[in-house]
Order: C-alpha cells, then sequence, then structure tokens
C-alpha cells in the first residue's frame, strides 16, 4: 500500500525538519515548503492526501492558499490543518470560513500533530473504504461514498469537518448531541478551540443546507445544551 502523501508548509526550517521528520517516522511521505507558491506550484503535478498550512507566510500566506486550494477542483477534497502562532479568534474562524478541516496553534506537541493527521486520514480513508450508502432527509442527501452533500439536487461544497458533523446529525435525527459529545465524535480529540468551533461549524453548515439560517428547520438549537437534527421532514 503506497504511503500517503502530505504537503506542509511553513517558513522556518525547523519546523518544516519537525514536521518532515516526524511524520514520516509514522509512516507518511511528507514533501515541505517555504511559500505557498511553492506548494500550488507542486500540485498542478503532485496531489496529496492532506495539507498543512502555517497561515503567517511570506507573499501569499496560509489562508489565502487555503482559499485558493478549496477553487481548485483537483484540490478542493483534500483536507487541510492550518498552523497558526496566533491565538486570536480571528485566525481560527477565518481559517474555518474558507475550508479548513482543522488547526494547531504554535508551539505544538509532536503527539498532538501526529494524532491530528492520524485522525483526518483515518476518517477519509473509512469513509472511502466502508460506507457506500446514500443517507436522504428531506431534500437534503449525504453521499457516504463520495463524501458529497445535495440540496434539491445541487451539490453543496463542504469541507471534511462539516461534512461529518451533518453526517453525525442526520444519522441521529431527532437527538439532541450535546457540543461537547460533537467536539468527541468528530474531532476525536481534546480540542483548543472547545465548544465554539462547534457552533461555527454549525453556523457554516446552516447557511449552505437551510432555505434560511436565520430561521433554521433542519438543525435546531437546544439552548445550553447543543444541537438536534430535525426528524420531521
Amino acid at each position: 500500500m503506497p504511503k500517503e502523501l502530505i504537503f506542509a508548509v511553513d517558513d522556518e526550517v525547523h519546523i518544516q525538519q519537525l514536521i518532515k521528520y516526524n511524520l514520516e517516522a509514522s509512516g507518511y511521505k511528507v514533501l515541505t515548503f517555504e511559500s505557498g507558491e511553492s506548494l500550488l506550484n507542486e500540485c498542478k503535478t503532485t496531489i496529496p492526501d492532506l495539507f498543512i498550512l502555517d497561515i503567517m507566510l511570506p507573499g501569499i500566506d496560509g489562508l489565502e492558499v487555503c482559499k485558493q486550494l478549496h477553487q481548485d477542483t483537483r484540490t478542493k477534497g483534500i483536507p487541510i490543518i492550518m498552523l497558526t502562532a496566533k491565538g486570536e479568534e480571528f485566525d481560527r474562524v477565518l481559517g474555518l470560513e474558507l475550508g479548513a478541516d482543522d488547526y494547531i496553534i504554535k508551539p505544538f506537541s509532536v503527539r498532538e500533530l501526529v494524532a491530528r493527521v492520524k485522525a483526518i486520514l483515518r476518517r477519509v480513508n473509512t469513509s472511502i473504504s466502508s460506507e457506500a450508502e446514500i443517507i436522504k432527509h428531506g431534500d437534503i442527501a449525504i453521499d457516504c461514498t463520495r463524501r458529497e452533500v445535495y440540496k434539491k439536487g445541487t451539490l453543496i461544497e463542504m469541507p471534511l469537518k462539516e461534512f461529518e458533523l451533518l453526517k453525525l446529525l442526520v444519522l441521529n435525527k431527532g437527538k439532541v448531541l450535546s457540543r461537547e459529545l460533537l467536539l468527541e465524535k468528530i474531532w476525536g480529540f481534546d480540542y483548543y478551540g472547545e465548544t465554539r468551533t462547534v457552533d461555527v461549524h454549525i453556523r457554516y453548515l446552516r447557511q449552505k443546507i437551510e432555505d434560511d439560517d436565520s430561521n433554521p428547520v433542519y438543525i435546531e438549537t437546544v439552548r445550553g445544551i447543543g444541537y438536534r437534527f430535525s426528524d420531521k421532514h
């Protein structure tokens, strides 16, 4: 079985070496880049299984790289982990909005990085290899094999975490799922974003699947607890 390929971009050489050494020690193949431009150029000929993007880069920054990757039909479905030295909510939320699936705040532990990479790739591979069903609810259809979501027959662009969150909610329709449970099931480990991360993803999901996201009929908020996918459709 070929090794999964990871592209990592960071302008600090020691961070590149840290990522490359430890992920290769865990069985992955890693190519590192010093700039967003060089990573995007490599994508013209090679497509990886996962991207790791530092936000603060010379030239175009990691957020712009993330945006361009999701605009390219060849790379829009590839999961992305953002690296940031900042802890501000602005960076985290903007990264999620542009299509990032996860983020890690510097300085990060090697163990944490490897765990997050494994968790994301495991979910992608599990979805591809073991699920061949289409889940339908109202005018929403979730194709688990292709990892695609349709509303009234129209494809909705959706990053990995949003897809997994929507699928979990639909599979448990009518049940109230707490923010903590959603974090545990989707992210699989303690997450620095805490429950705010769930709220951000829910907001983006509503914008995509609801006719009026200010008056949602699919994803209901249960005040003080979490969310529930309506079983009334």
